[in-house]
């Protein structure tokens, strides 16, 4: 077989010797260059998986085969290192100013901003609730005696301070009815004074301390008749925080006289009774009833008694009917919202819904359906932020104030706040109702607004009822119950004062301002306690208002594939092509390393030596189809892996 074939070494004449020479013998050992070994005929073909054996090559291919503008020119223009040069700096500079604007457009996006969509839709809605109060707060029987003595204090005051005495109104009071009555004392240290806040002005308030008096709240106020209300308001509370739970808190059911809606007669069921403690009676339409109707136009038209007997006249200082208008299941506060009906008026309202959807986490904070609340609701109806507004602040109070505010309901095992029981609650209760203002207490990020929440926007006109020639018949028809009247007997208006004006003669209002009008009369037009009420939709569709993110993960990717396209004119598979290139840039690097350690090592290579005498031959060549073991430094046996990658390197 032939040496060369395997591999091995031959043994020829130093004079004849073309290859290596080794040692000094007439003879000598050469080694000719190792050519690469024969591969089997299945390995000729393409590798599953092929490096290039420098980057340079690396480079070079990448540049010549990739879809990105300017990468060829690298190639091309190699031969002219200026034009190299400038496209190196003008690709370096492009892919600087693209990854500039992707850090701008990323900084954008974790924002999370919204844009409003506004949307109109023709769906048919719910009717909404409606909240009526006469806004005459009554005197409790139960604590009747209290409130003369109130009176009598208030009056004192008003007279240390204007020299004025208001008439006592005790006959139209009422006899007292007897019972038991709770342990009172009224604290006459809480009284009107004129104070001097910080900034020097003169101004009406009363003060409330602590336990110790050496710390006090001044409430103070440029209108006499704010503060005086306020004091009373002030008194009042805490009469009523002593009173059981089941004390009377109604009129009665006449403060309605009729109710139509959609042509159809609504009955006292139809509404729910509550009793506010500034408002008086309040009285809610329910609008699941009428969702029941297949009415289109949606209307409701009511005759209102505004009670104006002045009950606690230094309470309400108004006579009319509050109306608020709000969703379904949701709490009226009567104290922020709604609007005032004047009397002898009538009043169309026009609703238009508008629905908010709120975009909750991470672009928005906002409390869903579903959600789980920080704070315990005390109101048995739907989420609203005022609602958990006040759940909240009620929460704080009986932890710090040791009891709860009369006008929110109470958490379970609390009473209300009466100095009877509390000496110093007012105090306590101003200096955290003003960190509540300043939003010192944590309600604010407690009580998130509602993801989805309905809003109603009014518009409404008023016109005198009924008209100076028409009043007479119209309340003479009205004094008198009616058999279609719907509402049950004790509802009866029979005995209430009408105030019918005299037939013979219409009354004026006053002069109206032009030259020649009719001049003022003697006999003025009387009081009149009706007021009525048309509430409408405007329109049949609404509005929604929907938060959308500006960028969502689609609109990002084609903003940033904008700016990619801008740059460098390609597409995705282009960054594909560049995820590649950095895969074998790794790879050729981890190779290139691990040939770098195997060769530091120190592995000692097989050294060339002489073979002992005991395995030469005898004297001459070798003969020719003859091998030898002595293996020279370029006959090194590898691994296969070794193999493999030598080829791949080509």
């Amino acid at each position: 077989m032939d040496a060369h074939a395997q591999g091995g070494c031959s043994l020829e004449m130093q004079a004849e010797g073309t290859g290596q020479t080794v040692g000094d013998g007439p003879g000598t050992w050469t080694c000719p260059q190792a050519s690469p070994p024969t591969l089997p005929e299945e390995e000729h073909g393409e590798r599953l998986v092929e490096l290039h054996t420098s980057f340079r090559e690396l480079v070079t291919f990448f540049c010549t085969n990739s879809t990105i503008h300017g990468t060829i020119r690298l190639v091309c223009s190699s031969q002219n290192r200026l034009k190299t040069a400038s496209w190196g700096l003008l690709l370096a500079g492009a892919l600087g100013v693209l990854y500039w604007q992707f850090a701008l457009l990323f900084e954008q996006y974790w924002r999370y901003p919204v844009i409003m969509t506004v949307s109109v839709h023709s769906e048919r809605k719910l009717f909404p609730s409606v909240t009526l109060c006469d806004m005459n707060p009554h005197r409790p029987h139960l604590a009747r005696h209290h409130l003369r003595i109130l009176d009598d204090f208030a009056r004192e005051n008003i007279y240390s301070l204007y020299r004025f005495n208001f008439s006592d109104s005790r006959d139209a009071l009422g006899a007292e009815v007897p019972g038991p009555e709770p342990a009172f004392q009224l604290d006459r240290r809480i009284h009107l004074q004129r104070l001097r806040p910080l900034d020097g002005q003169n101004r009406v308030g009363f003060k409330l301390c602590n336990r110790t008096g050496g710390d006090c709240v001044q409430r103070a106020y440029s209108s006499g008749v704010v503060a005086a209300r306020e004091w009373y308001r002030f008194h009042y509370i805490n009469i009523l925080a002593l009173l059981p739970a089941a004390h009377e808190d109604s009129h009665g059911s006449h403060f309605v006289f009729s109710c139509r809606y959609d042509d159809r007669d609504c009955h006292a069921r139809h509404f729910q009774t509550s009793h506010h403690p500034t408002y008086g009676s309040c009285y809610t339409f329910n609008g699941v009833w009428a969702t029941q109707r297949p009415g289109v136009t949606h209307r409701i038209s009511l005759v209102l008694r505004a009670e104006q007997q002045d009950h606690l006249p230094l309470l309400s200082t108004k006579a009319g009917i509050k109306v608020m208008i709000h969703p379904q299941d949701h709490t009226p506060f009567l104290e922020h919202q709604g609007f005032s009906i004047r009397p002898g008026t009538e009043t169309t309202i026009d609703i238009r819904e508008d629905e908010v959807h709120r975009l909750g986490s991470p672009y928005g904070q906002c409390m869903d359906s579903t959600g789980s609340m920080d704070v315990q609701l005390l109101y048995n109806t739907s989420y609203t932020r005022q609602a958990c507004l006040a759940s909240c602040f009620q929460h704080l109070m009986v932890e710090t104030c040791s009891c709860g505010y009369f006008f929110y309901p109470l958490p379970v095992g609390a009473e209300y706040c009466s100095y009877m029981r509390h000496p110093a609650w007012g105090h306590c209760f101003h200096r955290l109702y003003q960190k509540l203002k300043t939003h010192q207490l944590p309600c604010t990020t407690r009580c998130p607004r509602p993801c989805r929440e309905s809003s109603y926007k009014l518009s409404a006109g008023t016109s005198r009822w009924p008209s100076s020639t028409s009043a007479d018949w119209v309340l003479a028809v009205l004094g008198e119950p009616s058999r279609w009247n719907p509402w049950p007997p004790s509802a009866s208006i029979k005995s209430w004062p009408l105030s019918l004006p005299s037939p013979s003669r219409a009354c004026t209002e006053g002069p109206t301002g032009r030259s020649g009008a009719q001049p003022l009369s003697p006999a003025p037009c009387p009081r009149i306690s009706l007021a009525k009420v048309n509430i409408f939709y405007q329109e049949l569709n609404y509005r929604t208002v929907d938060e959308t993110p500006v960028y969502s993960v689609p609109q990002l990717l084609s903003a940033m594939g904008s700016l990619w396209s801008l740059w460098f004119g390609s597409s995705v598979l282009s960054v594909v092509e560049v995820l590649e290139l950095l895969l074998d840039t790794m790879a050729l690097a981890l190779l290139l390393c691990f040939r770098w350690l195997r060769g530091s090592q120190g592995q000692p290579r097989a050294a060339t030596r002489v073979p002992p005498p005991s395995q030469r031959p005898a004297s001459g060549p070798v003969a020719a189809g003859t091998t030898s073991n002595a293996l020279g430094p370029s006959c090194l046996h590898l691994p296969r892996c070794c193999r493999d990658f030598s080829r791949s390197l080509g």
